[in-house]
C-alpha cells in the first residue's frame, strides 16, 4: 500500500481543525500528523514533522501569509495551501507570492475539498475559480514575485509560446489540450518547465504575466 500523505493543520480555532481533521483523516490516503494555532506553530511543525502538505488560516495569530512565506523560504518541497474564509484579492495575491500552492474556502464541501487536496499534493495550483478570474480582471492587486522578471529570459518554443498564450485566456490543461489537438499528459509535461522559464511560481502568475506582456490571444494570431 502507497504511503499515505501526510497533513499538517494550522488554525486558530480548535472547532475548524477538529472538522478539517476529521474529514481528512476518513480518507484511506491521507492524514493528519500534526495541528498548531498560530504561524509559529506551523513553522515549529513544519520542521518537527516534515509533511506533504501543511494547510494554513490566513488569519490566526502571527499572520497566515507570513508563515506560508518562512515555511516555503526554508522548505522549498513543501507544499502550503491556505484554508480560510477572506476572499479579499490582495489578500489571495499575498498568499500566492509568498508560495502558497492553493487558496481554500472554508465553505468548501467535503468531497471538493478533499479532490483539492490531492490535486495540490499531485503538484497542481489551486485557486477558486471566482477568485482567479477576479485576480486575472485586475491584474493590479497581485504584485511580480521577487524570483518573477517582467521579460522572459529563456527564449520559449513555439509550442510554450503557444501554451503561455492559451494560459493567458485562463484556460486550463485539458481546455489547451484540446486547442493544440495534444493530450493532457503532454500540456502537464510542459507546464513545469514554461513556468520555470517564465521564472513564475505558479498558473495565476503566469496568467497575468501573459496579460502584462500581451500574449493572451489565440495561438497563430
Amino acid at each position: 500500500m502507497a504511503r499515505k500523505k501526510r497533513l499538517i493543520v494550522v488554525d486558530d480555532h480548535p472547532l475548524v481543525r477538529k472538522g478539517v481533521r476529521d474529514t481528512i483523516n476518513e480518507e484511506a490516503d491521507l492524514e493528519v500528523v500534526g495541528e498548531g494555532a498560530s504561524a509559529d506553530d506551523a513553522v515549529r511543525l513544519a520542521g518537527e514533522v516534515k509533511p506533504d502538505l501543511v494547510l494554513l488560516d490566513v488569519t490566526m495569530p502571527g499572520d497566515g501569509v507570513k508563515a506560508a512565506e518562512r515555511i516555503c523560504l526554508s522548505w522549498p518541497d513543501m507544499k502550503v495551501a491556505m484554508l480560510t474564509v477572506r476572499d479579499d484579492i490582495g489578500t489571495v495575491g499575498a498568499a500566492l507570492r509568498a508560495g502558497a500552492k492553493g487558496y481554500i474556502s472554508k465553505g468548501t464541501a467535503g468531497p471538493d475539498f478533499i479532490d483539492t487536496l490531492r490535486r495540490i499534493l499531485r503538484g497542481e495550483n489551486y485557486v477558486d475559480p471566482d477568485l482567479a478570474a477576479r485576480l486575472l480582471a485586475d491584474g493590479r492587486s497581485v504584485e511580480p514575485s521577487p524570483s518573477r522578471s517582467n521579460e522572459v529570459g529563456v527564449p520559449l518554443t513555439d509550442r510554450e509560446q503557444q501554451i503561455f498564450s492559451l494560459i493567458g485566456r485562463g484556460c486550463n490543461n485539458i481546455e489547451i489540450a484540446e486547442a493544440l489537438g495534444l493530450s493532457e499528459n503532454t500540456i502537464k509535461h510542459y507546464i513545469t518547465p514554461l513556468l520555470t522559464k517564465l521564472g513564475v511560481r505558479n498558473r495565476v502568475e503566469a496568467a497575468l504575466l501573459a496579460r502584462e506582456r500581451g500574449r493572451g490571444r489565440s495561438p497563430g494570431q
